[in-house]
């Protein structure tokens, strides 16, 4: 694995969030779940990857996400966003805001409208991050910025949409080694070299049932999503009227335990390269894993929300439109229409975030059928 080398100061807060990872383990008697370990690297205050000071998102960061791609990204999801809050209360819950570029966009588009929502909530964990979306919405939509709050926690209830896009996958999962003595939880201990190790442990408890229930033959290694699943049951003690749209890659059961994904999907990015060292320069490198989009339903069933819809991203925005906000695009011989159509290009490409990233929408006290899953519904997939 060859990855670009930090600044000593970059590589000393690596090493603090080191030292604070060793002392969790220390007191455990030696021992933390791979989920706990995945907590501390990407949310310990102030070390960890979301809530240091590192910059992430876009050229300068790790990775690029669908928003800093293109504004058609959320071009579409406001003619969503619309349909929602018409039906239910006109405000906006987005988890997990990253840079910020969604939130501007959807508010200057739904603006443009004449549908800007009374309420933007963001619920953000890292105080730096907060920062940076409020300077950016203050400069991109300044008449809009006094209706965006931030949230230190999920509301007591909530009527609208709640948004999370590339939320899913940075929720700390459990890592599970199927072996023929039984399922096994991978966790982590400390090293000889003051590094970490891999240490597995029968597991217990509600993992263990999760993983008696799945379909593998050992030996095996995959992860299980129970923060997502109890993310969505808070959910569901919550939403009142209103829809859960959630956009994150991942697949449905079937595909996510495939006999031929043996070693799981965990996955890490750092400047831009994928590796799969979640021990490598903690808080200076993303980890996740994909969404077990089955799961996410059955939870989201289980806390009495509707399943409306599940979509390859590709088909949710051209369900909302994309095609013709191409075409309505000014200067089609420009350089700015071309840079435009190859965005699109990576936001609908099966090569791309096509196929790979899905759309799943859960509803409350909704009637209507929503207009991203007008064509190419795969419910019945999951």
């Amino acid at each position: 694995m060859s990855l670009p080398e930090p600044d000593a100061a970059a590589f000393e807060h690596s090493q603090r969030l080191r030292r604070h990872i060793h002392d969790e383990i220390e007191r455990n008697c030696g021992w933390i779940s791979f989920a706990r370990y995945m907590e501390l690297a990407l949310y310990a205050p102030g070390l960890g990857y979301y809530s240091g000071g590192a910059r992430k998102f876009g050229g300068a960061g790790d990775f690029v996400t669908a928003p800093e791609l293109s504004p058609l990204f959320a071009a579409c999801i406001a003619r969503q966003a619309d349909q929602i809050m018409r039906a239910s209360a006109p405000a906006i819950l987005e988890v997990g805001a990253g840079s910020g570029a969604l939130a501007c966009d959807l508010l200057a588009t739904l603006d443009a409208a004449g549908r800007a929502p009374e309420c933007y909530a963001i619920l953000e964990l890292s105080g730096e991050l907060r920062e940076r979306q409020a300077d950016r919405i203050a400069r991109s939509v300044p008449a809009l910025a006094a209706r965006v709050t931030w949230l230190d926690q999920l509301p007591a209830s909530w009527s609208g949409l709640v948004l999370a896009n590339e939320v899913l996958d940075a929720m700390p999962i459990h890592l599970v080694h199927w072996t023929a003595e039984g399922p096994q939880e991978r966790g982590v201990g400390a090293a000889a070299d003051a590094g970490f190790a891999w240490a597995d442990r029968p597991a217990t408890g509600a993992l263990a049932a999760a993983a008696g229930n799945l379909p593998v033959e050992p030996p095996y290694l995959s992860e299980i999503g129970l923060a997502a699943r109890a993310w969505m049951a808070a959910w569901g003690e919550r939403l009142q009227t209103g829809a859960l749209l959630t956009i994150d890659y991942g697949f449905p059961r079937h595909e996510y335990y495939h006999p031929q994904r043996r070693e799981g999907t965990l996955m890490c990015h750092y400047r831009h390269q994928a590796h799969t060292d979640p021990f490598h320069l903690p808080g200076l490198t993303d980890i996740t894993a994909h969404v077990d989009f089955t799961a996410l339903a059955e939870a989201g069933h289980d806390a009495g929300l509707s399943l409306a819809g599940y979509t390859t991203q590709a088909a949710f925005l051209f369900n909302c439109g994309l095609t013709d906000l191409l075409a309505q695009a000014p200067d089609h011989a420009g350089l700015e229409w071309t840079r435009m159509a190859a965005a699109a290009n990576k936001l609908i490409s099966p090569a791309e975030m096509g196929e790979l990233f899905k759309v799943a929408a859960f509803t409350r006290g909704m009637s209507d059928d929503l207009c991203g899953f007008a064509r190419g519904d795969r419910r019945h997939a999951l």
